[in-house]
């Protein structure tokens, strides 16, 4: 296995990239059609859809919806029966996310104008979040905590989190985050159909307001369509890492960043960035010697083969310059000098500054969350945090005199916009409106 060699220098280099970083995000048919077709039998049928999806796809032999639920006791049970090390560990991330994310919530404020109106912001949260956690495959604890921490920290008061279980093998470790992240009701199913559930509700599965966490395509599908009629986090592409290197970081380093994004799948990219074309070298021969001992090495091979690259730049400016082209999910800035070129970044999710700042930390436990935006959408949109879980309501109290002042402006715009009724009810509040039926 070889990876991509790219030269900033040589011609043809822009189409490269484009081509290289380019992801077609759009729906199957098929797969829409039938995440269609679920979402609708689920909106219509309920708990009746939702048991015989569950039977289907995840192979469960469910009588009754009730037996989905896993009940608070089960959870903290699982919490009670892990091994010393990982409870300590599932713990300690737990806080530290927590403690990042207490900074991150907004608070009401208003101010009084001379005249005595006031004007301002209420803050509150969300009244119910539902939290969507993969498995099957692979079961990811870190995503409970990263999704509902924030959210139990903005004030939500009923975090409902699904869970797929196939043959109804329980997670112990996802169990246990739940515990810890206060999640207040947990369900045993997964694919569209508990996307659909969410969004609409069943007579067991509450409703909610906004769907958060990761999910394969059949998930990310079921969100699109059910947004409007709740809110959604994202539609997450598949993760990406970009490293900027001086060369002054262990190549060994470096070739095991690039495979911990790697090995999530065959369309995760993984690129190298530096002026130093010895230093590819010693990336490249670091990648082929550790390889091989890897336990997801097909899947490592197949990323870096089909997405990733090793890039010659000129200088760390030109690095830079096209990290923010790229907008990267994850970017390293591993070089000795990493504040400096911090200053230069302007689109990234996540930004790791310094060689001993591997992304990995930042997957578990440093404290920043690690939903990102992909796909370049972090040239617009920011990683996951209490924000998403809190909305904002203006506050207008305008007083006596104040009605007058604005009154006047108000009614100005709306006449000037042709919506007399609009200028009518701005000027009734004035002390010097005339009834115009008394001219």
């Amino acid at each position: 296995m070889s990876m991509r060699r790219l030269v900033t220098t040589e011609s043809g280099f822009a189409a490269a990239l484009a081509q290289l970083t380019s992801f077609e995000s759009a729906q199957n048919s098929t797969l829409d059609a039938t995440v269609a077709e679920i979402v609708e039998a689920v909106k219509t049928r309920g708990d009746e859809a939702l048991l015989e999806y569950t039977r289907r796809f995840d192979r469960m032999e469910v009588t009754s919806a009730g037996q989905l639920e896993l009940s608070q006791a089960e959870l903290h049970k699982a919490l009670a029966e892990l091994p010393a090390e990982q409870r300590t560990a599932l713990t300690e991330a737990a806080r530290r996310i927590k403690i990042f994310h207490e900074r991150q919530r907004a608070e009401s404020w208003a101010y009084t104008e001379a005249d005595g109106t006031v004007l301002g912001q209420q803050v509150t949260a969300l009244d119910r979040v539902g939290l969507y956690v993969p498995g099957g495959k692979a079961a990811y604890p870190s995503s409970v905590l990263m999704n509902a921490i924030p959210a139990h920290v903005a004030g939500v008061e009923d975090i409902v989190m699904v869970v797929p279980t196939p043959h109804g093998v329980r997670n112990n470790l996802v169990l246990a985050a739940a515990a810890l992240a206060g999640v207040t009701r947990a369900f045993t199913v997964g694919g569209a159909q508990a996307v659909a559930a969410l969004a609409y509700g069943t007579h067991t599965i509450p409703a909610v307001d906004k769907i958060v966490g990761p999910g394969n395509a059949y998930v990310a599908a079921a969100k699109r369509r059910v947004f409007g009629q709740v809110g959604i986090d994202m539609v997450a592409g598949p993760s990406e890492i970009l490293i900027i290197a001086d060369g002054t970081t262990p190549a060994d380093w470096v070739a095991m960043d690039l495979f911990s994004q790697a090995e999530h799948d065959e369309m995760a990219q993984a690129i190298l960035l530096c002026p130093d074309a010895a230093y590819l070298d010693q990336v490249a021969a670091a990648v082929a010697r550790l390889l091989p001992n890897q336990p997801r090495k097909e899947v490592i091979a197949a990323s870096l083969t089909g997405r990733g690259a090793l890039i010659l730049v000129r200088s760390l400016e030109e690095a830079c310059a096209i990290s923010n082209q790229i907008a990267p999910e994850h970017l390293e800035l591993s070089v000795t000098d990493g504040e400096r070129w911090l200053k230069s970044i302007r689109h990234a999710g996540a930004i790791f500054v310094g060689r001993y700042s591997s992304e990995s930390l930042g997957d578990y436990c440093a404290g920043p969350n690690h939903v990102l935006p992909t796909g370049r959408t972090a040239r617009f949109s920011s990683p996951l945090g209490v924000y998403d879980f809190q909305k904002r309501s203006s506050i207008i109290v305008v007083s006596c005199a104040g009605a007058d002042t604005l009154g006047a402006v108000a009614a100005t715009l709306a006449h000037g916009e042709g919506l007399n009724a609009h200028a009518q009810s701005a000027s009734l509040r004035t002390s010097w409106y005339i009834d115009p039926d008394l001219k």
